[in-house]
Parts: C-alpha cells; sequence; structure tokens
C-alpha cells in the first residue's frame, strides 16, 4: 500500500460556469491540461459506518488513476492509501477499516461516473504547484436507496509544497460564480442525509454529548491508526480514560441501562493499551537516565539490556492489543460507542447545576485523596490519588462550556499539574522495581554486573521523593 497526503478543497458550480484564467497564477510556471473518465464504485455497510467516521472506500477506473483507494481525515488533510487494482478489495485495506465498519460487511453502495477536466498547474522547476478539477458527475446508487444525480463542481487540490489555495485563484473562483461546497466530497453528496449528531436538550446535555462525543471519534480514529501500525496508543489510551470517567463522575445522570457494564469494557481496552505505553514510557524514561550518567559509571551493556527488555514486552503487549481488536468484545464496544454518538445516554433531563456539583465532587475526593498520600506516604495512595486528580480534571473539561469557566479553568490547570507531578513519581517507582529485577538477572550473567543498575535504582528513588517534595509545594498553593 502507498501513502498520499491530499489536500483539497471543493467549489460548487453550475452548469454554464466558465473556469476563469490561470495560466498566470505562478510566475514562470506552466499549466498541463488533460481529460479523464473516472469511475469510482464506493464500499461501505449497510449502515454507512465508514461515512459515520468520514472514511471513503472505493474502487476506482480511469487512466493514472485505477486501483483501490482508501481516504482517511487527519488535521492537515486526508491521507489516501492506495492498492493495487483487483476485483476484491484487497485484504490489508479490508483489515484496516474493519473496526469502522464493526465488523460488518461491506458492499457496493453507490457508483460516480467523473469527466475530469484536469489542469495541473506547475513551477518554474516543473513541481506540481496546484491542480484544478473541473468535474461533471453523475452518480448511480447501487441500492436504488437515492435518485440518480448529476452536478459539476471544481476540485482544488494542493501541490506537496503549497500552504494553501492562492488567494489570486480563489478570487477568481468566487468572481465567476463559483462558492465553496457545503459536502466534504462526492459520496457525502450523492448519499441520503446522515443522522445527526446534534442533540436538541438542555445546555448541559449537549456539553456531555459533545464530550462523549469527542472521545468516541478519538477511539475510532485510533483505531485505524492502530490498523495503519501507527502509534496512537498515548491519544486512544487517554479517551478511554477520559469516557470511563465521564461515566463514573456522571454516571447517575446518565442511563444506567444502556451504560452498565461500558466502563469495565472501557477499563479492559484501556489496561491493553497501558502495557504497551508504559513500556513505551520506560524505554524513553531510562534510556534518558543511562545517557546523563558519566560513561565511566555505564560498567556493562546496560542501555542495550534495559531497551531489549522493555521493547520485548512492547511487542508482545502490542500483539495483545492486535488480537483484541479483532475480537467480537471489541467491536461490541464499539458498536455502542458509536450509537452514543447519535443518540446519547441520556434519561433525565439535565440541568447546569448538576454537572457542576458533580464536578465538585470529583474535586472534593481528589483532595481528600491527595491529602491522604501525604499524610502516609505510600506509593499506592499516591497512584489512587494521581486517578482522581485525572478524574477532577476531566470532569472540569466537560463543565467548563457550560458554566463557571474561571473555575473551571484553574480546576483544569491544578490537576493537570498534579497529575503532571503525580505521573513522574509513579513513572519514578515503575522504573525503580524494573531495574531492581533487571539487575537481579545481570548479577548472574557473565561480562555484566549490578553496578550501574544499582545506581540507577538510587537516582530513581531520589526523583520520587523530589516529586513528592513538588506535590506538597503544588497542594501549598492550591
Amino acid at each position: 500500500m502507498k501513502d498520499v497526503l491530499e489536500r483539497e478543497t471543493k467549489w460548487e458550480v453550475d452548469r454554464e460556469f466558465t473556469l476563469p484564467p490561470i495560466d498566470d497564477l505562478v510566475p514562470g510556471g506552466h499549466v498541463e491540461a488533460t481529460s479523464v473518465e473516472l469511475t469510482s464504485t464506493y464500499f461501505d455497510t449497510t449502515a454507512r459506518d465508514l461515512l459515520t467516521h468520514n472514511l471513503t472506500l472505493r474502487r476506482r477506473a480511469g487512466a493514472d488513476e485505477s486501483g483501490w483507494q482508501l481516504k482517511v481525515p487527519q488535521a492537515d488533510g486526508r491521507v489516501e492509501v492506495t492498492a493495487a487494482w483487483s476485483e476484491e478489495l484487497p485484504s490489508e485495506l479490508a483489515e484496516v477499516v474493519s473496526g469502522a465498519a464493526l465488523g460488518r460487511q461491506l458492499r457496493a453502495i453507490t457508483t460516480i461516473h467523473t469527466l475530469r477536466h484536469r489542469h495541473r498547474v506547475l513551477g518554474p522547476d516543473g513541481e506540481l504547484v496546484i491542480e484544478i478539477d473541473d468535474d461533471i458527475v453523475r452518480t448511480t446508487p447501487e441500492d436504488g436507496s437515492a435518485d440518480a444525480l448529476a452536478w459539476r463542481e471544481i476540485e482544488v487540490e494542493l501541490g506537496p509544497h503549497t500552504d494553501a489555495v492562492p488567494t489570486a485563484l480563489a478570487d477568481r473562483l468566487a468572481e465567476a460564480g463559483a462558492h465553496r461546497a457545503s459536502y466534504p466530497s462526492k459520496l457525502s453528496r450523492a448519499l441520503p442525509q446522515r443522522s445527526e449528531r446534534k442533540v436538541t436538550g438542555s445546555k448541559a446535555e449537549r456539553a456531555i454529548h459533545a464530550y462523549l462525543t469527542a472521545q468516541i471519534d478519538a477511539i475510532f480514529t485510533g483505531d485505524v491508526a492502530l490498523r495503519r501500525g501507527e502509534d496512537p496508543i498515548h491519544d486512544t489510551r487517554v479517551a478511554t480514560r477520559r469516557l470511563r470517567s465521564t461515566l463514573r463522575v456522571f454516571g447517575k445522570l446518565l442511563d444506567r441501562s444502556a451504560i452498565d457494564g461500558i466502563a469495565d469494557e472501557l477499563k479492559w481496552y484501556a489496561g491493553l493499551l497501558g502495557e504497551v505505553r508504559d513500556c513505551q514510557v520506560q524505554r524513553a524514561r531510562l534510556a534518558g537516565k543511562i545517557d546523563e550518567l558519566p560513561p565511566e559509571l555505564v560498567l556493562g551493556p546496560v542501555a542495550a539490556r534495559v531497551d531489549a527488555t522493555l521493547l520485548k514486552r512492547q511487542l508482545t503487549a502490542r500483539a495483545v492489543v492486535a488480537e483484541a481488536m479483532d475480537s467480537p468484545r471489541y467491536l461490541a464496544l464499539l458498536a455502542t460507542l458509536q450509537a452514543w454518538q447519535t443518540q446519547p445516554p441520556f434519561l433525565i433531563r439535565i440541568r447546569k447545576g448538576e454537572l457542576v456539583r458533580r464536578a465538585g465532587r470529583a474535586a472534593h475526593k481528589a483532595d481528600k485523596r491527595l491529602t491522604k498520600a501525604r499524610r502516609d506516604r505510600r506509593d499506592e495512595s499516591l497512584h489512587r490519588a494521581r486517578k482522581a486528580a485525572k478524574r477532577a480534571r476531566y470532569a472540569a473539561e466537560l463543565y467548563k462550556p457550560v458554566k463557571h469557566r474561571t473555575q473551571a479553568k484553574a480546576n483544569i490547570k491544578y490537576y493537570k499539574q498534579l497529575q503532571s507531578v503525580l505521573g513522574d513519581h509513579n513513572d519514578g517507582v515503575v522504573s525503580a522495581e524494573f531495574l531492581w529485577r533487571t539487575a537481579t538477572a545481570a548479577g548472574t550473567a557473565g561480562a555484566e554486573n549490578g553496578f550501574t543498575y544499582g545506581l540507577l535504582y538510587a537516582n530513581e528513588k531520589h526523583a520520587a521523593e523530589r516529586a513528592r517534595d513538588a506535590i506538597a509545594a503544588i497542594a501549598g498553593h492550591r
């Protein structure tokens, strides 16, 4: 498979539209004009699960664009993942979208025919600056669920080193009668309107829905990225934690029959991701700690042993995640979360005051746990205080758009800072335990000894003590 970053805008025009002059857009450049006919068959589930997450899967025939293409949304555009032409969907693409499809069967949902007049604006060096496509489009729904449509549009795609649509081009298109399209893709225009995610309840209900939806989007984005071999472990894990925290803090305001058991499933999945993430954190942390030591104090292949041991664990944990992602249990979790995006688990009318009160309880609980942890100084207590601080922070994030914005922002800042220092303490505790176990093994191996591990262990213990002092300082300024 091949990945290409695609950054494009669409413009709606009428049948009589005339493309304005474009020969002078790039000084010293020139325009290559060609025409091509494209036939694109789009695939999705009956429920259009891929389109729900703005994923587009198609098989295209036409000149130099024949093959399979999967378009995955990114912050700065879309990545087009391509595979060679075949009648059947390539297995590697089917795997990438299997989570977003909720394990359901993919089938052809519509065919779009495009007569494209392509204008490639090239710079003096022959590099593509911008491509302007004048498209005449016809659709043929496969199941008759929508009427056949025909329209004309202009598609402007940026070259690899072009930051934005040239102002001169945008102005000329607008003057000629074009306006920015209200739909993100040809497919979204061709198919009937999907269910909207909007909630027409109280401001508090809209805030909960927006927060839930943002985390669910992050989980589905992470699913696709994981299946593509990328590393969204941290962001996906945080999204699962935010969701679980929301169910715990605000659960009494939600439909218990709808959310029952979901927090446990989120904990299960977050735990699998955590096994991978913990190894990543420890590898980076200990590599830095070893680099800080004077070379004469690093006796034996310390860096290699530490990294190899943690990498082996990380790869094993990553394989466990991949296996879990193909399980009915995981797909059932995704199905429930996706349903919440259009049908949030509300049972009673939720008011702003309820959000603030329950967020306040989360903050009070975090403060109590911190007080206890500072008193008994036990690692387990500090770890519990850290988890409570996260819940208080996430609760403040949720109610911030609704009420007491200044207080919410202050709570977010405070508990984020506290969470960070408590996290440093926890990382030091975990590192110290790992170093102790590794030292005992190194002491029995030829050409190795436990000296450097013991030194690192002592350093981590001192770092944990400094973190306790930092925690006290933060709490003292509350």
